[in-house]
C-alpha cells in the first residue's frame, strides 16, 4: 500500500464514494487499450496528493491527474488511467480497498458509474458492464454503431465474417448481459 503524502483517513469527508469508468477519454493512449479512472474530492491539495498517492504507489497506472480547476464548485477531479486488461476488475478493487485508510468508506460503500449506470460496487457488474480487453471494447463500440444505423433506417455493418457474425454477437450479448 502506498505512504505518499496521505495519513491514514486524510480523505474523511473530502473524498465522494463514486468511481466513475470511461467516462473521460485517455490522454496515454486509445479509448480502447486504456480505461480512464476518476474520482472526486472537494479540496485542490487533496486531489494533488491523491494524484501522486495514485502515481507513485501503483506499477499498474499509467498516469494520474487532476483537473486543472474546479468543476463544480468545491469539486476536483482526479484521474487515473489503466491498461483495458482482464486485471482492471482486481486493480479496482485494489484502488477501493486501499482508499479504506484514506477515507471513511467501506469497499461496499462504493458506487460505480459506467456510461449511465450507476451500481453498487461489484466485481461481477464490472466485468459484465466494462470491456476488459481492446478487442471487446472495439467490437461493443461497433455493436453501438450498429444498433444506431438501425435505428436510422441504415444498412448495419458486417462486425466479422458472416460465419462467425453470429457467434461473436452471442457472446457479446452474454458477456454484456444483454
Amino acid at each position: 500500500m502506498p505512504n505518499e503524502g496521505l495519513d491514514f483517513k486524510a480523505l474523511k469527508g473530502v473524498l465522494q464514494p463514486t468511481l466513475h469508468i470511461d467516462e473521460f477519454s485517455s490522454k496515454m493512449g486509445g479509448d480502447d487499450e486504456v480505461v480512464v479512472l476518476s474520482f472526486s474530492v472537494t479540496n485542490e491539495n487533496a486531489a494533488k496528493d491523491l494524484v501522486s498517492w495514485f502515481e507513485k504507489g501503483y506499477e499498474f497506472i499509467l498516469d494520474g491527474d487532476r483537473s486543472p480547476g474546479e468543476i463544480a464548485p468545491n469539486t476536483h477531479l482526479v484521474y487515473v488511467e489503466v491498461k483495458r486488461r482482464n486485471s482492471l476488475v482486481d486493480n479496482i478493487e485494489t484502488l477501493l480497498d486501499d482508499l479504506q485508510t484514506l477515507s471513511e468508506y467501506q469497499i461496499n460503500d462504493w458506487k460505480l458509474k459506467f456510461k449511465e449506470e450507476k451500481f453498487d460496487y461489484s466485481k461481477d457488474r464490472i466485468q459484465h458492464l466494462v470491456p476488459l480487453s481492446p478487442k471487446a471494447y472495439r467490437f461493443a463500440k461497433d455493436m453501438g454503431m450498429n444498433e444506431m444505423r438501425k435505428r436510422s433506417g441504415i444498412k448495419e455493418k458486417l462486425l466479422y465474417p458472416k460465419d462467425k457474425q453470429d457467434s461473436a454477437i452471442k457472446n457479446y450479448k452474454a458477456i454484456a448481459g444483454l
